[in-house]
């Protein structure tokens, strides 16, 4: 049973963002959640906020189930563009420059592992790939 957690216009840019989801697509909650702690990019404070809140999801749809023996993982974590505000600065003689600030919406799937399928033999095929 997987569970959905989404962020909406993140004053991020989503190229930034997609560096850090990088680092958790397809790892284990506990090692997800360790990553984003001590990574010192801005955004991993907000992913790690995510992150729990689709646990949280997960345990709402799954009340009789506890976390620990459900060996959850990062399914899915896809960052896309949010709104961009466009902005001018004052350029030399007289001209400007657009700046564009960006923002991203981020989209984050947690799901158990099957009976048949366990964390541990999802790393090791990757390893070997």
């Amino acid at each position: 049973m997987e569970a959905v957690a989404k962020l909406k216009n993140v004053p991020t840019s989503p190229r930034k963002m997609r560096l850090i989801a990088d680092l958790v697509r397809g790892k284990r909650v506990g090692l997800a959640l360790s990553i984003l702690k001590y990574t010192p990019n801005h955004g991993s404070l907000k992913l790690e906020k995510l992150l729990l809140s689709a646990i949280a999801n997960w345990q709402a749809k799954n009340p009789d189930e506890k976390i620990e023996d459900a060996d959850l993982y990062v399914k899915t974590i896809f960052v896309d563009e949010g709104r961009m505000l466009k902005r001018l600065r004052p350029a030399p003689q007289g001209r400007a420059h657009r700046i564009r600030k960006r923002s991203n919406h981020v989209t984050l799937i947690v799901d158990s592992f099957g009976a048949g399928v366990t964390a541990d033999e999802t790393e090791k095929t990757e390893k070997s790939n």
